[in-house]
């Protein structure tokens, strides 16, 4: 896994960054992305999630498990994307699209 966050709603309004105070956000080392998961909210597909690295678009995800207890369940929830290479020293960002609407979020990058 290469970043794992843990949020509450009601800090996750549109245009937060979700990966704002995460120290693996940035790392020294080239990492390769595989796989997004974002689970949590309310309802699912209330909410969506935009991933860059750097200016980069990956794309847009959608919570696909809804709760206030949910766990990101790897052969479910995990959506497979590129692979996508980050060079070292690139930042990633996870910028809210669509608000949270109550209960944290988790987003996972693989």
């Amino acid at each position: 896994m290469l970043l794992n966050t843990y949020e509450a709603a009601a800090t996750l309004l549109l245009g937060v960054d979700a990966f704002r105070n995460e120290r693996m956000a940035v790392s020294s080392r080239r990492r390769v992305l595989r796989g997004v998961a974002v689970v949590g909210s309310t309802a699912i597909n209330d909410c969506a999630v935009d991933i860059y690295i750097e200016d980069f678009y990956v794309g847009r995800f959608r919570n696909s498990r809804a709760g206030a207890a949910v766990q990101v369940v790897t052969n479910e929830d995990i959506y497979p994307v590129g692979p996508h290479f980050i060079p070292a020293g690139s930042k990633l960002t996870a910028i809210i699209g669509v608000a949270v609407v109550a209960n944290p979020l988790i987003i996972q990058l693989h």
